[in-house]
């Protein structure tokens, strides 16, 4: 990692919450918003806006109980609500659109917003971010809408009482890294755990994340009106999933067919974290799309 292409920090208000994003500077360049995944943190994208940065001015923020930004006081981290601030955040700078490349729970959230707001998004990168597969979701919906929201609240409820898992030093908490994705390099997961993880009072470390939303976000919309915002998307849409991911191929299980243009690219060798187990690979497919 070249530390001297490091970000800029900045903050904004969003729901009288402080959020926290970082910026890749390049004045008079057109912006693209680089959003993460769940219980992850913008610097997850450092060596994709390094590369991207000479063509873009990069934001790419910590979504609320993540990273730098500030935790909900309370435990119902609402889907919509992600979707509001990454909006507050390009009406603040005072984007009329912008291009977006984004990850898992960040890229359901930024296809929400392109859907919403379908003459705001010029290009879309997402990487695993369709939500639950077709299977998965029938699976849910099996159980009555009261039963899912019990489930939910029990959760919310054994997590209120749940301690932060405490690491002794960084390398216990790099093992761990390491072990969620077998695919990182050592320089990667060094990187990774050094902004993912703060130090306690007692030296020990924890992760950066609010453990609340371990509970999964709330259930805001039905999926069937979820997907009728997705075919409002007018923006070309390059979708990528690793071959080695737990996540379902959106071809096969019928899901792309609810966006208006969309190509998807499976990437062997690769679980969820595909930008960084194949970084060219993922660099080699996106940048020609995002530039042409």
């Amino acid at each position: 990692m070249n530390t001297s292409q490091a970000p800029i920090s900045h903050s904004y208000m969003s729901q009288r919450l402080r959020l926290h994003y970082v910026e890749w500077l390049n004045e008079g360049a057109e912006p693209l918003l680089m959003i993460h995944g769940g219980s992850d943190h913008c610097r997850n994208w450092d060596w994709v806006a390094q590369a991207l940065n000479p063509h873009f001015n990069i934001l790419a923020p910590d979504l609320r109980g993540h990273g730098e930004s500030q935790w909900l006081n309370g435990g119902n981290y609402r889907e919509m609500d992600f979707v509001y601030d990454i909006g507050q955040l390009i009406e603040l700078r005072g984007y009329k659109s912008v291009t977006i490349v984004a990850h898992s729970f960040g890229g359901f959230t930024s296809l929400m917003y392109a859907g919403l707001n379908p003459e705001k998004v010029k290009k879309m990168v997402v990487i695993e971010g369709m939500g639950l597969s077709p299977k998965a979701l029938e699976e849910r919906l099996s159980k009555p809408r009261h039963e899912r929201i019990n489930h939910r609240f029990n959760k919310i409820r054994e997590l209120s009482s749940r301690q932060h898992r405490r690491y002794k030093n960084l390398e216990e908490a790099l093992l761990r890294m390491k072990k969620e994705n077998p695919h990182l390099s050592d320089e990667q997961a060094r990187h990774l755990t050094k902004h993912a993880a703060r130090q306690n009072e007692d030296g020990s470390y924890s992760w950066k994340f609010d453990n609340y939303l371990r509970a999964d976000t709330a259930e805001d919309l039905p999926y069937t009106e979820i997907h009728e915002i997705w075919q409002r998307i007018t923006c070309p849409v390059l979708l990528f999933r690793g071959e080695d991911s737990w996540a379902s191929d959106p071809v096969l299980d019928g899901r792309i067919k609810h966006l208006q243009d969309a190509r998807l690219v499976n990437v062997a060798n690769a679980g969820h974290w595909l930008h960084h187990d194949q970084l060219e690979v993922f660099l080699g497919e996106a940048k020609p799309f995002l530039l042409g």
